[in-house]
């Protein structure tokens, strides 16, 4: 039987209930269905923990810890115990070698598709999930990686760079319960590789057998940082009404070079990536969803067709024109586009300009995506995507697996 979706009524404390970008106020469609009364991306989705999960998900008829954060008693109905750590082992780790996966891709693919969340669909938020549990990996000790779904834990999942995925956590738990046989970490990635295909991107042969940490003591080992900061070592924001100043007199933004550093050297190269790689996870996993300022403090999606796999994320980066913005730039929301602005204190790009009102559709870029086109390494990558989607559809599929399987020790 199909797995009953997330109502209206369950998602009311956060005002989903019809968000979505047709129905959004501050987007450039307008009408549709009735506006939410409150961003979906509010105070506890910011908080990187999940005090309110039966928000999202029904919550359980029987006392039990589900490890999603601080799910606590006084946040479910069902009357959950407080508990940081995960379920019983055997609920936990997971049997991968009597696991249903056929079953559970089924599954998946039943759940993928929801009107209540963001843009309709779920594939880009279990995208995000699989990518930020898969890139903490350091080639150098061998830790972090999607091995072990450290993010059910409260360190891990408070790193700012996880903002808002405690609502993908939680809507996978309805298939973690029906399939306890599956580990969380496999489970995790696996419905980023559905979401994939499901959306036209490229089909991921799975491997199973990711094991999941049995409790928190993995992050002795660990450490924040290892995730790409989207403004890291460029010049700081200092004044909200002339954000211009940040730009040098070709238009990138200083201290672009630093930020190109941290992305290449810190983030992709420590995880063994080379340059055509990077290029080709950012231009593939881009394309599909938005940011929101109350999760990672940005806004809006990169892409015109967020829910779908294409290079658009390549050609609309080289041929748009963009202007960076700040919170302080109110006149995108006289414009229509006040999905477009920022928290404060972040900077992003825009397709848009002042004064200037069009038929295009509001999208952005984070300065960490414009280092692709200003890097002179990068470029001739990120063109070369840009002509040929069918490239970019097979390097995607190939690093993202690869990005998936680090640390796994498979063969």
């Amino acid at each position: 039987p199909q797995q009953p979706r997330l109502s209206s009524s369950a998602l009311a404390g956060y005002g989903i209930g019809s968000w979505n970008k047709k129905s959004s106020p501050s987007s450039s469609g307008g009408g549709g269905a009735a506006v939410a009364t409150r961003n979906p991306w509010d105070d506890a989705n910011k908080a990187n923990t999940v005090s309110k999960s039966d928000t999202f998900i029904k919550a359980p008829t029987t006392k039990k810890s589900y490890g999603l954060g601080s799910w606590n008693k006084s946040a479910s109905p069902g009357g959950a115990t407080s508990a940081n750590a995960p379920p019983a082992a055997a609920a936990t780790g997971g049997c991968p070698f009597h696991a249903n996966y056929d079953a559970i891709r089924d599954e998946l693919k039943l759940i993928m598709d929801n009107p209540s969340w963001d843009d309709g669909s779920l594939a880009p938020i279990f995208l995000r999930l699989a990518w930020h549990s898969s890139g903490t990996y350091d080639a150098n000790t061998g830790t972090g990686g999607s091995n072990g779904a450290g993010m059910r834990f409260q360190n891990e999942a408070a790193d700012p760079e996880n903002a808002g995925l405690a609502p993908a956590r939680a809507f996978l738990e309805p298939v973690k319960r029906k399939f306890p046989e599956i580990s969380y970490s496999d489970l995790w990635i696996l419905a980023a590789y559905v979401g994939l295909e499901v959306t036209g991107g490229p089909v991921i042969d799975f491997q199973p057998g990711r094991v999941d940490h049995p409790d928190e003591s993995y992050w002795e080992q660990m450490s924040y940082g290892r995730l790409p900061a989207a403004e890291k070592y460029c010049c700081p924001h200092l004044d909200d009404s002339n954000v211009s100043s940040s730009l040098d007199e070709t238009g990138k933004v200083k201290g672009w070079e630093g930020l190109c550093t941290h992305v290449r050297n810190e983030v992709f190269y420590r995880m063994g990536f080379n340059d055509q790689e990077i290029v080709a996870l950012l231009c593939g996993g881009h394309v599909y969803g938005r940011c929101h300022p109350n999760a990672s403090g940005y806004a809006g999606p990169w892409v015109e067709n967020m829910t779908e796999f294409s290079n658009e994320y390549a050609t609309d980066m080289i041929e748009d024109e963009w202007t960076l913005v700040s919170h302080g730039d109110t006149w995108l929301d006289a414009q229509g586009s006040a999905e477009l602005r920022p928290a404060p204190g972040n900077r992003q790009f825009v397709n848009q300009k002042k004064g200037v009102t069009g038929d295009d559709p509001n999208q952005m870029m984070l300065l960490s995506d414009m280092i692709l086109a200003w890097d002179p390494d990068f470029r001739p990558i990120l063109e070369m995507y840009a002509e040929d989607e069918d490239k970019l559809k097979v390097d995607f599929g190939a690093a993202f697996k690869r990005l998936t399987e680090l640390g796994c020790g498979f063969p």
